[in-house]
């Protein structure tokens, strides 16, 4: 059976994070970490990398490179929150996902848990929920398999999606350079093109054995990876402690009833995740975070569990309800529910094309 991977790949995740979170950041040149002249970048805009600037660079030579360069010290919980909100929306889709850092992660669409018939279609509206909850953008590779998964992802950046369909797949291949291709590092390609080994077709004309004896173990890996070869499943991980949704404004919101209103898809989208992995839990917790990323946590545990959309929606409008009114605009809320009666069972999935 031909598989449908999804390899999603946030752009710039951490200095889009902090672009996001700080607006006056927009358009400029910003770099994560770095901040001393010893330091070393952890991550670099779009803007930024358009002067070299890049991930692992010293913070002398990216200053030097980019003299307007904005240092911004690294935020850990602002990353993972956002991370945490688009993980939560991959589960949406698939439970077999596979989290390969905070800003990236292989999907198995093969069997779907939405209502379309196209892992194209799925990739696609994935991107448009992590904009709408996030304000970040990703892109997205679909091939059937991880290894051209990756390379698709990498294709059309930023906030691009690209397919390689089975039949596309060695045309494609034939005609990436060599240092295009994902597990070559760059003391492999320069030996590559020290072989005269420039792309994928010329790749392809070098004998298993020759690059065993060249490259070692990578060098079977090489061999199987041009001819559109990986035949790794993607290892789904989820420590599911608790279901729930939460997002991020576009805009601080301060009037009560437009957040009672946002609240309301909130918990809409919540309870299908729970509905999906059909759980009930006694335990409901709200997370408000306001303009200053002050962050409030409100929890109430049930003598009773909640088993229905209309049980979660009159608790949860309570919680809401209760911190009102608030006395700053508010940036994020969120819902959970947990303290489960039983463990996750997976539902049924439907076939995927692409």
């Amino acid at each position: 059976m031909i598989r449908k991977i999804i390899h999603i790949d946030m752009d710039a995740f951490y200095a889009s994070v902090e672009q996001r979170d700080t607006p006056a950041l927009k358009g400029k040149p910003v770099a994560v970490g770095g901040s001393s002249n010893r330091g070393v970048i952890a991550a670099a805009s779009y803007e930024a990398r358009k002067y070299g600037v890049h991930s692992a660079m010293p913070t002398a030579t990216a200053l030097a490179k980019c003299p307007g360069l904005i240092l911004v010290k690294p935020r850990g919980n602002a990353y993972s929150e956002a991370s945490r909100i688009i993980q939560s929306i991959f589960f949406d889709y698939t439970d077999m996902v596979e989290p390969l850092s905070l800003d990236e992660a292989f999907l198995d669409v093969t069997f779907n848990l939405s209502e379309h018939h196209s892992a194209t279609l799925v990739a696609r509206e994935i991107k448009s929920r992590i904009k709408q909850e996030t304000q970040l953008t990703a892109s997205a590779g679909i091939s059937y398999n991880k290894f051209l998964a990756k390379i698709a992802s990498d294709y059309n950046k930023p906030d691009g999606l690209f397919v390689i369909p089975p039949e596309d797949a060695i045309a494609f291949l034939e005609k990436l350079p060599i240092e295009k291709f994902h597990g070559v590092g760059k003391v492999a390609a320069r030996r590559f093109l020290d072989l005269g080994i420039h792309n994928g077709a010329d790749l392809k004309n070098v004998s298993r054995e020759n690059l065993k004896s060249w490259f070692g173990k990578a060098g079977e890996y090489y061999y199987e990876i041009v001819r559109g070869i990986d035949n790794r499943e993607v290892i789904p991980f989820r420590e599911n402690k608790s279901i729930g949704a939460e997002q991020t404004f576009e805009t601080d919101i301060s009037d009560q009833g437009e957040l009672k209103y946002r609240f309301e898809s909130i918990i809409e989208r919540a309870w299908k995740r729970i509905e999906r992995h059909n759980v009930a839990g006694r335990t409901l917790t709200l997370k408000v975070k306001f303009f200053d990323f002050e962050v409030i946590s409100r929890g109430k545990t049930f003598d009773f569990y909640i088993e229905t959309k209309d049980e979660m929606v009159v608790e949860a409008t309570n919680l809401l309800v209760r911190e009102m009114p608030f006395g700053k605009p508010v940036r994020l809320l969120g819902i959970t529910l947990s303290n489960f009666m039983e463990e996750d069972r997976s539902p049924l999935q439907t076939k995927l094309e692409f």
